[in-house]
């Protein structure tokens, strides 16, 4: 491993993709992470294939795998942070924080898969390790409450992801005030959770906060729009304002197959709700369409009990009987595109 100036490469290479990431370039960040994970010689694979990773090599490794799960490569992503995670613990102890974020990367995808219980053990794990060694009131704290409370949305279980996504943006607004990128993040996520509460005012105040912060951060074409666009739809859906909600999802899906393309697992909230929302309106050849489209993406990606996978199928069958029952929107959450 060379070093530069002070500064390895391998850290040098995580930094420049994780700007390539917030700049929504995927592909470029794993690239960028697979060429310096990768010796350039035999003499150095034969190296590298004995000697223990370092912390940097291992977070590297870490930050590969959430770019692929990013990527919608789910699979692949699992089997790495699995490797990784292991190798953490038996280098660096169990209660590293190197271990903490790999833990905590590993309740991202679990959440994403439809894992849940096996993400809340990674999560709270994490949260122990984080809070031993930095107190409560720290951002790794906070990403974590972040987590759990994105976790228990998609549980349905918006009252009990509620106290944690709230205790997020109290260690956020302290440390960085209400308008920092952060803050504002959780602050959507909370947002998300309120709204599963039917707290709608305070949902809808706190999500045009969040988008107000977006814009002046990324600019109107960055995934957080895109989140929080699906996530005023949801509300509007759930007043009943059917107008405005089918322009705010289409604003939404526009943008994210611009960012993730067609395939992406990221699209099928916002195809569900969209699916719901023509069942309503008595358009059932589109809603079938729509749900159709869902179960393509997710039925070779997520585990069979994934709640928007389930609803999917259901209402397919449910719509191919003649019966139309829309079920109410769930409004998706961005966090694990955003805490890395």
């Amino acid at each position: 491993m060379t070093r530069h100036d002070g500064v390895s490469s391998v850290r040098a290479a995580m930094a420049q993709a994780e700007r390539a990431l917030d700049a929504g370039r995927a592909e470029q960040a794993e690239e960028l992470l697979r060429a310096v994970l990768t010796p350039a010689s035999p003499a150095e694979r034969r190296a590298t294939g004995t000697a223990p990773l370092t912390e940097e090599q291992l977070e590297a490794r870490g930050m590969l795998a959430a770019v692929w799960r990013i990527r919608g490569r789910y699979r692949p992503a699992g089997l790495l942070l699995a490797m990784t995670l292991a190798a953490a613990e038996a280098g660096l102890g169990p209660s590293s924080t190197a271990v903490a974020w790999l833990c905590n990367q590993s309740g991202i995808l679990g959440k994403y898969v439809g894992d849940f219980d096996n993400a809340e053990r990674h999560y709270l794990r994490a949260l122990k390790i984080y809070e031993d060694a930095f107190g409560p009131d720290h951002d790794a704290v906070a990403m974590v409450c972040h987590n759990l409370g994105g976790l228990a949305h998609a549980r349905g279980d918006a009252q009990g992801g509620e106290p944690w996504a709230a205790r997020a943006v109290r260690i956020r607004t302290r440390l960085h005030g209400p308008e920092h990128i952060l803050t504002a993040l959780d602050v959507a996520a909370w947002a998300a959770l309120l709204e599963g509460c039917g707290r709608l005012d305070a949902a809808e105040r706190h999500l045009r906060q969040a988008l107000a912060v977006f814009h002046d951060v990324h600019g109107p074409h960055h995934y957080e729009v895109a989140v929080t666009l699906h996530n005023l739809a949801a509300l509007r859906h759930r007043r009943g304002d059917l107008a405005a909600a089918r322009r705010h999802y289409a604003d939404a899906l526009r943008l994210k197959e611009r960012l993730l393309g067609t395939e992406h697992p990221d699209l099928s909230p916002t195809l569900a709700n969209m699916a719901a929302l023509n069942e309503s309106a008595g358009n059932t050849a589109r809603a079938r369409v729509l749900y159709g489209r869902v179960i393509h993406i997710l039925r070779d990606r997520v585990d069979g009990t994934y709640p928007t996978l389930v609803q999917a199928r259901a209402a397919c069958h449910r719509l191919t009987a003649g019966r139309s029952e829309p079920v109410a929107p769930v409004a998706v959450r961005g966090e694990d595109t955003t805490e890395r």
